[in-house]
């Protein structure tokens, strides 16, 4: 089964990233099937990190990657779009969504994860990753970008 192309493209949103190789990680993840990588600032790294680009190998120009001041910035651009949080307090499954091209999945900062406001305000659109109780706080940030992401892309099917 061929990948489907993904148009308009998905979006992974990463809330204050703190790890380089992990977004270096994401990038990757999002050059090899065409989602657009958002990074919502302050950013626990430099872009130029070494750790980061090492991630990334030499995919970088293939990466839609854009900066966004803040997460009121990132909305106003994702204004019509659709946004799904990510988060180990989510009560619905990842693979009960019904993604759409366009979509947005935001995945927290690695030490912190998100703002208790943001999950407020989205709380009808939180999803989860299942684990095993007790077993772990979270799952790698690349890993969980991947297997929703990958979702998505299974639901699009063949097109």
């Amino acid at each position: 089964m061929d990948l489907p192309l993904i148009q308009p493209p998905l979006n992974i949103v990463l809330f204050e990233p703190d790890i380089p190789p992990n977004t270096g990680n994401i990038a990757r993840l999002c050059a090899g099937t065409g989602a657009i990588l958002h990074l919502i600032e302050p950013l626990g790294f430099r872009l130029t990190d070494q750790a980061m680009k090492r991630a990334g190998l030499d995919y970088w120009d293939a990466v839609t990657l854009l900066r966004h001041k803040n997460f009121d910035a990132f909305m106003e651009q994702h204004a019509a779009g659709r946004l799904f949080l990510l988060s180990t307090r989510g009560k619905t499954p990842y693979t009960a969504a019904r993604y759409q091209p366009g979509d947005a999945l935001l995945f927290g900062s690695e030490t912190r994860g998100l703002p208790e406001a943001l999950h407020e305000r989205f709380a009808d659109t939180t999803l989860t990753i299942p684990m095993l109780p007790g077993a772990i706080r979270s799952i790698n940030l690349a890993n969980s970008a991947a297997i929703v992401l990958y979702e998505a892309l299974r639901q699009f099917g063949p097109q």
